[in-house]
């Protein structure tokens, strides 16, 4: 057994799920595993799927994604790290698991849209890491990402609380909410330029269309 798996046991994973994540290895490989889970339309509502829920319904939203994420990081000898995009009002936040190779920075992102997604490891802050999703971050034609949050260290929190859960995540979704958040804009700054027309299309893009059925309560970014 290796060590990777035997974490992942020791955090509640069955050995097969263990030993999914531990094999994924690099934060490239992380990003092509959470990126071909099926977005997480939440039809019934919504919900936040801790990592066992996530592989057992084959389903994920961005903090959903982060998640098994932050799980395979930590498998292969990364912290497991998540930081929170805050929005502007009438726009929801984005949670992403963050990876640093020396000493810059990336992220493995969970997006059904197509910019909100992998960083690779050149930012040399964590500023530089979140602004680099502002031109893109986007409600219709408006420009909406306001803050950034300090890494919330999952392994701080039991693992009950997002490896094994049954249910809804409350305790992290509300830690990441708590966390301290940074300004991205200058304060008095200029009103900002609305995206282009055809960008506002490009970002209208999912990778996983939802079906026809009555809509949901938006409670992840897409």
């Amino acid at each position: 057994m290796t060590r990777g798996v035997k974490l992942g046991m020791e955090l509640g994973l069955d050995r097969a799920m263990a030993a999914r994540l531990a094999a994924l290895r690099t934060p490239e490989r992380i990003q092509d595993f959470v990126s071909g889970i099926p977005w997480n339309h939440q039809t019934d509502g919504p919900t936040a799927l801790s990592v066992v829920e996530v592989l057992r319904q084959r389903r994920a939203h961005c903090i959903e994604g982060a998640f098994v994420a932050a799980c395979a990081l930590a498998l292969g000898g990364h912290p497991p790290l998540l930081i929170d995009l805050g929005a502007a009002r009438g726009d929801v936040d984005h949670v992403m698991a963050i990876f640093r190779r020396g000493r810059h920075w990336g992220a493995i992102s969970k997006s059904n849209s197509p910019y909100l997604r992998f960083r690779d490891p050149v930012y040399r802050s964590l500023r530089e890491l979140a602004i680099s999703f502002f031109p893109q971050y986007v409600k219709r034609r408006r420009k909406t990402l306001r803050t950034y949050s300090v890494p919330v260290d999952l392994s701080r929190h039991d693992a009950s609380l997002w490896v094994t859960r049954a249910g809804f995540c409350h305790e992290l979704v509300d830690a990441l909410t708590a966390a301290r958040h940074f300004d991205l804009l200058p304060a008095g700054g200029p009103p900002l330029r609305p995206i282009d027309e055809i960008e506002a299309r490009a970002s209208l893009l999912q990778e996983y269309p939802a079906r026809k059925h009555p809509a949901a309560p938006r409670t992840a970014r897409e």
